[in-house]
């Protein structure tokens, strides 16, 4: 499977998928309601994904100007 869509395929799971099982009032986490922390932690995640990806791809390393 091509590395693109696998990623691709990868960010729906919790973007599409896990709503419909987590999108509860109750319980709580942190004071705010389950689906709310839910998503909230996902912006986090998000934002360390993009940068260990960052890193990890080879294109972006940067060349020496000697």
């Amino acid at each position: 499977m091509n590395k693109k869509i696998l990623v691709f395929v990868l960010t729906l799971i919790p973007a599409l998928g896990s709503l419909v099982v987590i999108n509860k009032v109750e319980p709580y986490v942190l004071g705010l309601p389950f689906v709310l922390f839910w998503a909230i932690c996902w912006v986090g995640l998000t934002s360390l994904f993009l940068v260990i990806a960052y890193k990890l791809d080879p294109e972006n390393e940067e060349e020496e100007n000697i």
